[in-house]
């Protein structure tokens, strides 16, 4: 007879659903598991064994026989101890092979039978959902697997406590789901002295979801602009937050089963990898791209940044997904993010200024913005120049609207544009629209097509620079409440897009 459970594996986002099957023949005393597993997997047989033999259950001098199906899907991680072991237990009739076949179940078994929390949790609950099956996985996980209401989800800190729920001998009850955070910001962009059309970019950015780019000397503050950029975005919503939460549950990010509706905001070294950004490594794990999905991944220092790993996020930007290809896996990552850059005009950074530039100027310059490629620098919807602050303006008193104020501004342009794309399938945003659906929310007055014509035949605008130039002045209309783009909100978002020499 064989007995079976069930959990899944892990392809990207995706949970795939994996039959545990168990035989216990005759023969010479073994314990096999086939079906692909990994190195982790493999050594589950030991883990299980002596975490069964600490609950003073002895396994039968027989051969056991565990298979993991379909058996050509690759098996990774150590989150498959737990379903063998319930399908051993089954087996063995400790329980009820007809309760197991309706669990979906991972976690990680301890030596002395304790279970320990694995990533994944969050889409192997959504798994478990669409089977009609109920999720059982470590207690550290049940608050994060229990976001998804349609599954019923049961939290275990033991085998022990695993046996006695489905004997009825100590039901559990269903885990709760844990709390949803709104981590406060104590960065404020009144901080910031001067530099209002940077901040000026950055709430036209936030509002709109547009790639931003800041160029300046040392010390001019664009990383202290960009670190301040999370206190105007608004929070996620109910469907955003649970798609980031389910690359953040397969990263290992969330905290304590908590889903927090704050926007990831991510910031890379400049010497991180192609891997580290894009995603990759053994296991095909989400990178920097997808670990920003609905939020901001800030570049700073972008052109020291490789240019392969540079080149490689012209595709993501453009279609919001990035697939990861190698010879065993093909794995698809959601990526939906606003992309910050910081860069100094040059090598040395003073490129603009006579008494501390370097004797290569201005080939420096060009030499250094090279390193950027056209098809790259065509993304970026906003490009701003960021002067040096005197300090004698340092000792002057805050000036602007406070990061609330403006908080404020930008969450009443994107609850417009969700009213606009209600019932659009992956539209919420002005960025998001495109082709007729672009033409028809974004459609230019005569004053404002005749300017952007223009300006398109003057500085050879792409068709890519075209369009974002439609989406970026629709965001402006939008922060200032009208129904129609007009010649104002064209002029500003050109001036945007065509910014100072060093990053036109």
């Amino acid at each position: 007879m064989v007995s079976r459970a069930y959990t899944v594996a892990f392809q990207g986002v995706e949970a795939r659903m994996v039959e545990v099957q168990c035989a216990v023949t005759p023969g010479l005393p073994a314990f096999s598991i086939v079906g692909l597993p990994d190195k982790a997997v493999s050594e589950a047989r030991d883990r299980v064994r002596t975490a069964l033999t600490s609950m003073a259950i002895a396994l039968p001098s027989k051969r056991i026989t565990i298979n993991l199906s379909p058996a050509d899907l690759p098996k990774e991680g150590s989150h498959f101890d737990l379903p063998i072991a319930l399908a051993l237990l089954a087996a063995l009739d400790i329980l009820p092979d007809d309760v197991t076949q309706n669990v979906v179940a991972l976690g990680e078994l301890s030596l002395d039978g304790s279970l320990v929390p694995v990533v994944g949790a969050l889409p192997a609950a959504m798994a478990a959902a669409e089977q009609n099956r109920t999720l059982l996985c470590p207690a550290a996980s049940g608050a994060e697997a229990a976001w998804v209401g349609n599954a019923q989800v049961i939290a275990a800190a033991t085998l022990g406590d695993v046996v006695r729920h489905y004997t009825g001998q100590s039901p559990l009850n269903p885990a709760e789901p844990g709390e949803v955070t709104n981590p406060p910001f104590d960065r404020d962009l009144r901080d910031v002295k001067g530099q209002e059309r940077a901040k000026r970019a950055l709430e036209i950015a936030a509002a709109g979801r547009h790639h931003l780019m800041f160029v300046g000397t040392p010390g001019s503050g664009k990383s202290m602009l960009a670190a301040r950029l999370p206190s105007i975005l608004p929070p996620l919503t109910a469907s955003e937050a649970l798609s980031t939460s389910m690359i953040h549950s397969l990263a290992g990010l969330l905290d304590e089963g908590g889903i927090s509706r704050a926007r990831p905001f991510r910031e890379p070294h400049h010497t991180a990898s192609m891997a580290a950004i894009i995603g990759g490594g053994r296991q095909a794990r989400p990178g920097e791209v997808s670990l920003a999905h609905n939020g901001v991944l800030f570049m700073d220092e972008f052109p020291e940044f490789p240019r392969t790993v540079l080149e490689t996020l012209r595709q993501p930007i453009e279609n919001g997904e990035v697939m990861i290809a190698r010879a065993n896996a093909h794995v698809k990552y959601p990526c939906k993010f606003m992309l910050v850059a910081a860069a100094n005009p040059c090598k040395c950074g003073y490129l603009s200024d006579p008494e501390r530039a370097c004797a290569r100027v201005p080939q420096c310059g060009e030499d250094y913005m090279g390193r950027i490629s056209g098809p790259l620098m065509d993304r970026f919807d906003l490009r701003v120049d960021v002067p040096p602050v005197a300090y004698t303006d340092l000792d002057l008193p805050p000036s602007g609207d406070t990061s609330a104020q403006m908080a404020a501004r930008v969450a009443t342009a994107r609850d417009i544009q969700l009213m606009r794309f209600e019932g659009q399938a992956n539209m919420t945003v002005n960025a998001d629209a495109e082709g007729d659906m672009l033409e028809e929310i974004a459609s230019p007055d005569s004053e404002a097509r005749a300017l952007l014509t223009k300006v398109a035949d003057r500085f050879h605008l792409s068709a890519r620079g075209y369009h974002r130039v439609i989406r970026v002045a629709r965001t402006i209309a939008d922060l200032e409440g009208a129904k129609t783009v007009r010649k104002p909100h064209i002029a500003e978002a050109v001036s945007f897009r065509l910014a100072s020499p060093a990053v036109a």
